[in-house]
């Protein structure tokens, strides 16, 4: 059975940072790429990071996040990270993990990061 849980969302003022967690099972972490997406109130969800399964560092951003997020992941942890910098309103979003082991997509229950003065 595939899980995974989400952690580490909050509410934030703009400016500080973030770190979500995205804790993985019931399938070979370390063969698969990890990604995070988020979706706001009326808008569509979105990829916002992506992290291969290869042994560099081979990562990938949405344009509005590059610079201030880093996608990482812990193999032995079987767990990958979203280190979220100089958060803004407009990252308001309920943030989910995502793998796709089997030609199937496999979703987290999201944890959600307010960002607002």
């Amino acid at each position: 059975q595939v899980q995974l849980v989400e952690s580490g969302g909050g509410l934030v003022q703009p400016g500080e940072s973030l770190r979500l967690s995205c804790a993985a099972s019931g399938f070979t972490f370390s063969s698969y790429p990890m990604r995070w997406y988020r979706q706001a109130p009326g808008k569509e969800r979105e990829l916002v990071a992506g992290i291969s399964e290869g042994v560099g560092t081979s990562t990938n951003y949405i344009g509005s996040v590059k610079g201030r997020f880093t996608i990482s992941r812990d193999n032995a942890k079987k767990t990958v990270y979203l280190q979220m910098r100089s958060l803004k309103p407009d990252d308001t979003a309920v943030y989910y993990c995502n793998v796709r082991p089997w030609s199937t997509d496999y979703w987290g229950q999201g944890t959600q990061v307010t960002v607002s003065s």
